[in-house]
């Protein structure tokens, strides 16, 4: 590819209403989640806004926001140098938005392209929705208590089982 059609078609890549980012606004939606979008008064001009619990959210693609560790992510063949100077300045700019965000009081929540496709959706979803109801209980200063296991070890559910030829305790009250 020449480097005018390489330019051509980056410069056609959507960066607002992408797929994954109306993937996660339906989600919200239809979870009573409600939001503003692309808030340009806040720093990144966030995707997704919810006031409510003063928390944004990013939906990153992989390529352009420069996720670690992704198989969407790589760099493209041609002026390889050029790539890797812009991805690495989207991702300084990103953290120092994010930073701006949390001095300002808000939630960040960031969300990956890769963490929206099909086979890890559900789960990537379901725990957005667990994040903003903590989130929620937090600012209304709720004292959120977290279930132990070990509780579960000590406790016993049941009546202890008896010995064989025992009665059982039922039958004794039945006497009485």
């Amino acid at each position: 590819m020449t480097p005018e059609q390489r330019h051509i078609c980056m410069s056609h890549v959507k960066s607002k209403n992408t797929k994954p980012e109306m993937i996660v606004r339906q989600f919200l939606f239809a979870h009573g989640f409600r939001y503003r979008i692309h808030v340009t008064n806040l720093p990144g001009k966030p995707d997704i806004v919810l006031r409510k619990y003063k928390t944004v959210i990013f939906v990153n693609g992989c390529f352009w926001h420069g996720h670690d560790h992704c198989n969407i992510y790589s760099f493209p063949k041609s002026n390889v140098e050029f790539w890797k100077q812009k991805i690495e300045r989207n991702k300084e700019r990103d953290l120092r938005e994010r930073i701006q965000l949390r001095i300002m009081g808000w939630h960040v929540i960031q969300l990956w392209e890769c963490q929206l496709k099909p086979q890890k959706r559900i789960n990537t979803l379901r725990g957005l929705e667990q994040t903003l109801n903590h989130i929620f209980l937090i600012n209304k200063g709720c004292e959120i208590k977290h279930y132990e296991e070990y509780q579960m070890k000590n406790d016993i559910a049941a009546e202890p089982s008896l010995k064989y030829g025992m009665k059982d305790f039922k039958e004794d009250i039945t006497k009485i």
